[in-house]
């Protein structure tokens, strides 16, 4: 059984950083395409950013230019650096391959 575990959230002010970590643990052959997607207080859960196994990228409108995904196959993890956080990016983020998910990490974006 794999498992997902983030780390990485906080609290930051607009226009500053984070840098988030996916870490997957359990009986892993090889990680498949991996997603990031976050969940705002009373919205919908929503993606965020895509990254194959090969390291094809995808990003949703809303982070384009100011997220980059990226992955370790030997280490297991996939990251997203957030850059110019806005506060619209405040939400609990979580990370994803096929059905298994993480239990999220919380990003505050605020002044």
């Amino acid at each position: 059984q794999v498992h997902l575990v983030e780390s990485g959230g906080g609290s930051v002010q607009p226009g500053g950083s984070l840098r988030l970590s996916c870490t997957a643990f359990g009986r892993i052959v090889a990680l498949g395409t991996m997603r990031w997607y976050r969940q705002a207080p009373g919205k919908e859960r929503e993606f965020v950013a895509i990254i194959s196994a090969g390291g094809t990228t995808g990003y949703s409108d809303s982070v384009k230019g100011r997220f980059t995904i990226s992955r370790d196959n030997v280490k297991n993890t996939v990251s997203l650096q957030m850059n110019s956080l806005k506060s619209e990016d405040t939400a609990l983020y979580y990370c994803n391959t096929n059905t298994i998910w993480g239990q999220g990490t919380q990003v505050t974006v605020s002044s």
